[in-house]
């Protein structure tokens, strides 16, 4: 064979080893980049966060719980936690509700009401954290400063256990009456532990649902504010509960969800400073945020 043949044949063959080489390379370039789109067993056992999304289903009443929740809504979208609403409207089958699973909280009530309702009926709900205070207030449409209420005046007042303990705890706050000592304990009361009347006046009980409906009919009236709210009255305000009251509304689950990440976010959603914000800038003293901590 000739010389310059030996040498073609040569560089044909480095030619096609070359080429050979050039495509298992970009094969493999072109597997590789197939394979980063797709998830890993390590990425399906771990998804991403972001990608997650919890939902948690609760009942939460009109005004303001489920307003509240509202306005944190989409803060809670941003961390996958979806918060579904069931119902608007608490009823007496709402703990209930919660206690067998069907719900993961509830948004209606303060924790003296959930401690009474577990002594009961035998559950063991918790409070996951206080919220916000619907002061109960005095009302009139008739005066516009408790220093122009005259003597004899009647008023009227809610007569359910812890809501009624509330109105003559304000009525004696305000130099009305003096209650027996041991009802601060209790926190509870009525009109028959009064041990002394300051200034004269008539107090008529009344379940709390008639109170508004009725109250032409007396000089002033006390009621819960998100009851104000929901009626929409205009009546002038006297005086009311502080936000160190007892009876902040609170976040309610049952106990093994305490540390429920979901519930804890919720919770911090409703106590953060952008809440507390909007609840004075929108409610006008008729809910107030709950005092936190110490």
């Amino acid at each position: 064979m000739k010389k310059h043949n030996v040498i073609l044949i040569i560089l044909t063959l480095i030619l096609a080893l070359s080429f050979l080489t050039g495509c298992g390379k970009d094969g493999a370039s072109k597997k590789s980049t197939v394979s980063s789109d797709i998830p890993t067993s390590n990425s399906n056992a771990n998804p991403s966060p972001s990608k997650e999304t919890i939902t948690i289903k609760g009942i939460a009443d009109l005004v303001p719980h489920s307003e509240l929740i509202e306005f944190v809504a989409p803060k809670l979208e941003e961390q996958g936690i979806t918060v579904k609403l069931v119902a608007t409207a608490a009823d007496n089958t709402t703990n209930e509700k919660l206690a067998k699973g069907e719900i993961d909280f509830n948004f209606f009530q303060h924790e003296p009401y959930l401690k009474e309702w577990n002594e009961v009926n035998g559950y063991n709900l918790v409070n996951a954290g206080d919220i916000h205070v619907e002061p109960i207030t005095a009302y009139s449409d008739k005066y516009s400063s408790k220093e122009d209420i005259p003597d004899n005046a009647v008023v009227a007042i809610p007569n359910d256990g812890t809501n009624e303990y509330r109105a003559l705890r304000i009525l004696e706050e305000n130099g009305f009456i003096k209650l027996n000592p041991e009802t601060a304990t209790s926190l509870s009361a009525s009109v028959s532990d009064i041990a002394e009347y300051l200034r004269p006046i008539e107090i008529v009980e009344l379940d709390s649902a008639q109170i508004i409906p009725t109250k032409d009919d007396y000089d002033f009236f006390i009621t819960n504010t998100n009851k104000a709210l929901e009626a929409k009255i205009t009546s002038a305000k006297l005086f009311s509960e502080g936000n160190d009251s007892p009876y902040a509304n609170i976040i309610a689950v049952r106990e093994e969800d305490l540390n429920n990440p979901a519930i804890v976010a919720l919770v911090k959603a409703l106590q953060s400073e952008d809440v507390r914000q909007y609840i004075t800038d929108t409610y006008n003293g008729a809910v107030i945020p709950a005092k936190l901590g110490n």
